[in-house]
C-alpha cells in the first residue's frame, strides 16, 4: 500500500490591512506627568472654594488633559505603499534615500541645513527621525522629516538599507544631491514665495494631502 503523500503545512497569509510600520509618537514620561500635575494644581488652587468642586474638577482637567494628548498624537504609518504622518500622505514610490537621524542630525536638519520648503512631522521630546527624498518632479517639497523612535524600522519600511547594513554613504552637509540643493545653490527667499504662490495641480492635491502634523517653519504644507 503507497504511503500517503504529505503536504507541507500552510503558511498564514499576512492581513491585507495589517501596516508594514506603524507608531504613535507618544509624548515622553513628563508630558504625561504635567497633565496630572496641571489638574492637581488646578484643584488645589479652587480648595479654599470647596472641597468636592476642587476634586471634581482637578479629576476633570486630568481627563481632559489625557484626552486632548491622545487625540493629538500624530500616527507614522507605511500601510498599502502609502506614507502617513499625522493627516499627510504620500505614497512611497514618489519617495527616495531614506535615512535615519540621529539627535545631533536633526539639530543640524532643522537648523543651518533646513530647507524651507521642507515637510516635517516632529515632536519635541523625540529625539531621532527619517528624513525621506521626495522624488514628484511636479511637487515643490524637496524632502520629509519624520520623528520616530524607531528610525531603522521605518527605513526598512520605506525600502531603505538601516545604517550599519552597507547602505550607500550620507552625504555630508552642503553637498548637493538630487532634489536637495547644496549651500551655494539653496533657493533665495523670493524665488521660494513664488514657488509657493504658484503651486500646480498636482502639487495643490498634495497640499490638500499634507496638512496637519506641524510642519516646519515655512512649509509650504504648514497650517
Amino acid at each position: 500500500m503507497p504511503a500517503p503523500t504529505e503536504h507541507p503545512a500552510a503558511t498564514p497569509a499576512p492581513s491585507a490591512g495589517r501596516p508594514v510600520f506603524r507608531e504613535r509618537l507618544w509624548p515622553g514620561p513628563l508630558g504625561w506627568v504635567g497633565v496630572v500635575a496641571f489638574g492637581v494644581v488646578l484643584g488645589v488652587a479652587l480648595l479654599p472654594v470647596d472641597d468636592l468642586v476642587a476634586l471634581v474638577v482637578a479629576v476633570l482637567a486630568v481627563l481632559g488633559g489625557l484626552a486632548v494628548a491622545v487625540l493629538t498624537t500624530p500616527v507614522v504609518q507605511v500601510e498599502r505603499g502609502t506614507l502617513r504622518a499625522g493627516t499627510a500622505r504620500i505614497p512611497v514610490r514618489l519617495l527616495a534615500d531614506p535615512r535615519p537621524l540621529s539627535r545631533e542630525e536633526l539639530r543640524v536638519e532643522m537648523g543651518p541645513a533646513l530647507d524651507a520648503r521642507a515637510f516635517a512631522c516632529l515632536r519635541a521630546w523625540i529625539g531621532t527621525a527619517v528624513r525621506v527624498e521626495v522624488r514628484d518632479p511636479q511637487d515643490p517639497t524637496p524632502y520629509w522629516i519624520v520623528s520616530t523612535r524607531r528610525p531603522e524600522e521605518l527605513v526598512a519600511a520605506l525600502g531603505g538599507t538601516p545604517a550599519g547594513r552597507g547602505g550607500p554613504a550620507r552625504p555630508r552637509l552642503g553637498t548637493p544631491t538630487a532634489g536637495r540643493p547644496g549651500w551655494g545653490d539653496r533657493p533665495s527667499v523670493v524665488e521660494t514665495q513664488v514657488r509657493r504662490r504658484t503651486p500646480s495641480r498636482r502639487a495643490g492635491r498634495h497640499a490638500r494631502r499634507r496638512a496637519g502634523c506641524g510642519g516646519a517653519p515655512g512649509s509650504t504644507w504648514s497650517t
